[in-house]
């Protein structure tokens, strides 16, 4: 079954290295393959914005830590070459490490990218391509014919020919784009814009004593209502240097004469204030598939508890996306050894949907008009295999 792991082995080159190594080394800069900028919208709503960092490290390392089942039709192998290489799929990533950095490329942008290296039968070494970085070149028909990854003005090109390709391209459905996907990131980021300005309008609050702005008014004498010049500069400078920012917070404002302060409650807009900011995070939650709830968002009855939320989470947006990332690596991973790897998340170790999984085992179990093997097959397990005495 795994002949062409030893074929391999006898073949190993002295020494392996990504081919964008040499590209990397010598630049840096950000390469823009999309419309829309994918580094802005990185840099807001992930590196700059706490929903959006939370929801892709949850489910990235969520997906990452999930089990792996690598079977047939006629058994499943507590042992695989696949599974070693995606052990250690590179010199500086372990399994947790290099899943999540393909998870997370593809929540960010839409598109992650993996290259091979090595490739005989089954590649010695994988490596994920950083996605703003990549760009598709399509034929006269339409098709990709390469892949450019540049890094300011290197580029390497990794040219597709009749053999398997040397990069496997994941993408999130587009329904505009017949090359690149549509990241989460993308859909929120209205919400993120607005989760943003709210969370820089609180820290001008506090900047400002964390007190409504207020009036000071000016009755001179013999009514006159108008300050000269030095007056007004002076008294601004006074109200600039003394009286803002968080270290001036309580101190106390000595106003000479004619001068009086009415101070401003807060208005109806600022008391909806939260409730926007709120609203946003919701938003940037959902368009991930995250429950508010375990984000830490209030005002979400979605849910009935945590567990379930979980539960949700677990079925509703780790498992399919799991599933679809996990299938397309192995059919890519299948045109090297030129036989058929089926590999995929495993639903049975995973102790959120340990009620559902009980659950299916009873029903399958009761059916009496099953057949042992009817109910394996329902289970998603393999068939025993048969033993001649």
């Amino acid at each position: 079954m795994f002949d062409f792991l030893k074929r391999g082995a006898a073949q190993v080159p002295e020494a392996k290295a990504s081919a964008t190594g040499r590209v990397v080394a010598m630049g840096a800069g950000r390469v823009v393959w999309s419309p829309r900028d994918t580094a802005s919208l990185t840099k807001q709503g992930f590196t700059g914005n706490p929903v959006g960092f939370r929801a892709v490290k949850m489910i990235s390392e969520a997906a990452a830590a999930l089990p792996l089942v690598y079977q047939d039709r006629e058994r499943r192998y507590e042992e695989h070459p696949v599974a070693g290489l995606l052990q250690r799929p590179n010199g500086g990533q372990g399994r947790a490490a290099f899943l999540e950095a393909v998870y997370g490329q593809l929540l960010l942008t839409g598109n992650a990218y993996l290259e091979a290296v090595g490739a005989d039968d089954l590649p010695l070494e994988l490596h994920v391509l950083r996605s703003d970085r990549m760009s598709l070149v399509p034929g006269a028909d339409g098709w990709p014919v390469a892949y450019d990854y540049a890094v300011g003005g290197r580029k390497h090109r990794f040219a597709l020919g009749d053999g398997p390709s040397p990069i496997c391209h994941i993408r999130s459905f587009h329904p505009q784009d017949d090359h690149y996907g549509l990241s989460p990131m993308e859909a929120a980021a209205t919400a993120v814009d607005v989760h943003n300005s709210a969370s820089r309008w609180s820290k001008a609050l506090l900047d400002n004593a964390a007190r409504p702005s207020g009036a000071i008014v000016y009755n001179g004498a013999d009514g006159q209502g108008t300050m000269t010049a030095d007056q007004y500069d002076r008294l601004l400078h006074e109200m600039e240097t003394m009286h803002q920012g968080a270290r001036n917070a309580g101190r106390p404002m000595l106003l000479e004469g004619g001068l009086d302060w009415k101070p401003m409650g807060f208005s109806p807009s600022d008391m909806e204030f939260q409730k926007t900011k709120e609203a946003a995070a919701r938003e940037i939650a959902t368009a991930f598939g995250v429950p508010p709830m375990m984000l830490g968002i209030p005002g979400d009855a979605t849910y009935a508890n945590y567990q379930e939320a979980n539960r949700a989470f677990y079925r509703l947006t780790v498992m399919p996306l799991a599933s679809r990332v996990t299938g397309v690596i192995a059919d890519w991973l299948s045109d090297f050894t030129g036989e058929r790897i089926d590999m995929r998340p495993d639903p049975d170790q995973i102790p959120a949907l340990a009620a559902e999984r009980e659950a299916a085992w009873r029903r399958v179990s009761d059916a009496s008009f099953l057949t042992d093997a009817e109910k394996r097959a329902l289970l998603g397990l393999p068939a025993l295999e048969v033993t001649h005495g």
